[in-house]
Parts: structure tokens; C-alpha cells; sequence
């Protein structure tokens, strides 16, 4: 993605310090571009919701500086609160509320004039018009999700902040969220979503960022980021099984598995030289007869463990 001379949300030296000394967000340099559809990942407690919480204005920053749309949102907060809708963790709702009702009042709540056909068509993008008059409280846990999300949409936000969206919810719905997702990253909007879902992170978002302790440990475009930090595997299969590895193979970085059946070679794919040729002419060598081979790239939720893992 190109980079644009206005981002949407630009952060610098963001820092949370709560009472009692817990530092949530040290020192985070962020700039996130209209239309991106951006994923955070990181572990419980790593900061992802307070860096949320901080961007929405629920969260009062200790440090640092966030605008949105080019407003500040301490001095400018009700512009930039107007431009961010929130999809919170918590399911809260008025437990007797009609879900049309629901969503009316969230776009009357931002001085918006009644639309009614805007509120009918966020309600068929969720899949809720057949529940349009229906109690929340008589809605599954799905469904109660569904209205959170339509009552953060209908004052029609240039950003969507959705936290941990799809915990705990069906794949159904899953699915119907991640169709929305792509409609509105078309007509504009910009998403950013934090999720333990890393194969969610991986197959919609164009960057990803991973935090941990309050830090943001990289950020990058989701190819770069496989490119740079993922690592490739050969695998190579034997027609005959071996107990150990032959000497002509003991200068590679090889696995022997359980059954002596497969060895596992893992090289850098930015690396000037591979070292797969030598490593079959050596397997040659060594009087072993191939059956198969295959390469796999090693996954973001890989990336993402190791990037944790070197920081703790």
C-alpha cells in the first residue's frame, strides 16, 4: 500500500500510564492510511484495547499525540469521536430495546437526521432485517454482536474500530462480517480490527501490527511481513527409512522425524543462497532415495509467536 501524505489517524509517542503505576502503551509511533483495513495482534494484556480505547477518546492518554481525520482528539474530541465508530469487546445493550431502535438512537445520538433506508440496509448487510422488531434480549449472542456492530455503523463513520470481533461468535457470522469488512473498506472506510484469529489477520488485512508490552514490535504490509520474517521449510521424503543422519548431512540444519521417514530443512528465503541444491546432491550422496518433496511458508501466527517470544 502506497504511502499517502495524510493518514487518517497519525500517533506519536503515544504512552498510558495507569493509576497505580501499570504503563499500557509505551511510547507508539503509528500511521494508519484511509481505506487500509489494519490488524493488530498481540497477547492479553498487551495494550491493544487501551490503544483503542485511547484513538475513540474512551481512554485519556499520560503522553503523545493522536488526531484523526487531521483533528486532535483531546481538543477536537467531538469531531474526531463523529468520525470513529467502536465495536467493543462487551456486548452492551439495552436489554429491552428493539434492534431498529437500537441503531436509530446511536445515529441520533451523532445529530444525524432519521434515515430509514440507511438503517434497513446496514440492518440486510448484518443479516438482522428479520429481527428489525424484535427485543434485543430475545437475540442469540451472534445476533446481539450483529446490532453492535450496525449501532456502531449507522452514523455512517469514515473508521471502524472492531475489538476482538469475532470472539466467541460463529463462523456463519464470521464469514457475513468479513463480506461487510470488504464492502465498506470499498465505499471508503477504514477498519482497524484486533483478533486472536491470526488466519482472519492473514486472509483479510492489508498490514499487520503486533504488540506486546505496550509496544508496537513491527508493522508492516501483511506480504512483506511473510516475506521478511517468515521462514520456508523443505521437507524431504525417503523411500527407505534411516535411524540418523548420515555424515554427508551433517553440516545442514536438518530434522530427522519420528518414523525416519521425512527430513525437515528450514531456510531464510531472503537468504543470498538457499542451500537446497547442496543439500540434495548430498542426500544423493549419502546413497538415500527421494520419494518426495515439498516446501512449506511458515504462517503469521508463526511470525507472530516468534516476535513475542524474542521479546520476553
Amino acid at each position: 500500500m502506497a504511502e499517502q501524505a495524510n493518514p487518517i489517524i497519525s500517533i506519536r509517542g503515544l504512552t498510558k500510564t495507569y493509576k497505580g503505576g501499570h504503563q499500557a502503551l509505551k511510547g507508539i509511533d503509528l500511521d494508519i492510511q484511509q481505506g487500509e483495513i489494519l490488524a493488530l495482534l498481540g497477547p492479553n494484556g498487551a495494550g491493544k484495547t487501551t490503544l483503542i480505547s485511547t484513538i475513540c477518546g474512551l481512554v485519556k492518554p499520560s503522553t503523545g499525540s493522536v488526531t484523526v481525520g487531521g483533528y486532535d482528539i483531546v481538543t477536537d474530541y467531538r469531531k474526531t469521536r463523529h468520525l470513529i465508530g467502536l465495536v467493543p469487546q462487551e456486548l452492551t445493550l439495552g436489554a429491552f430495546d428493539l434492534v431498529a431502535d437500537t441503531v436509530r438512537f446511536s445515529r441520533g445520538l451523532f445529530g444525524l437526521p432519521p434515515n430509514e433506508e440507511k438503517i434497513d440496509e446496514i440492518l440486510t448487510d448484518l443479516s438482522l432485517m428479520d429481527k428489525k422488531d424484535a427485543m434485543v434480549n430475545r437475540l442469540s449472542g451472534g445476533m446481539k454482536r450483529r446490532v453492535l456492530i450496525a449501532k456502531a455503523l449507522a452514523h455512517e463513520p469514515r473508521v471502524l474500530f472492531l475489538d476482538e470481533p469475532t470472539a466467541g461468535v460463529d463462523v456463519e457470522l464470521r464469514k457475513d462480517m468479513w463480506k461487510l469488512v470488504e464492502k465498506l473498506r470499498q465505499s471508503g472506510v477504514t477498519i482497524i480490527l484486533t483478533t486472536h484469529y491470526i488466519e482472519e489477520a492473514e486472509e483479510i488485512a492489508d498490514r499487520v501490527g503486533v504488540i506486546s508490552d505496550g509496544k508496537l514490535l513491527v508493522i508492516d504490509e501483511k506480504s512483506n511481513l511473510m516475506d521478511t520474517l517468515g521462514k520456508k521449510q523443505l521437507m524431504v521424503d525417503l523411500r527407505t527409512p534411516i535411524t540418523q543422519l548420515p555424515s554427508q548431512l551433517s553440516e545442514f540444519d536438518l530434522v530427522l522425524s519420528m518414523d525416519g521417514h521425512r527430513l525437515t530443512y528450514t531456510f531464510d528465503t531472503q537468504g543470498e543462497q538457499t542451500g537446497i541444491t547442496a543439500l540434495l546432491q548430498a542426500v544423493s550422496e549419502a546413497g538415500l532415495g527421494l520419494k518426495d518433496l515439498n516446501t512449506s511458508q511458515s504462517s503469521l501466527e508463526d511470525i507472530f509467536v516468534n516476535l513475542v517470544h524474542k521479546e520476553q
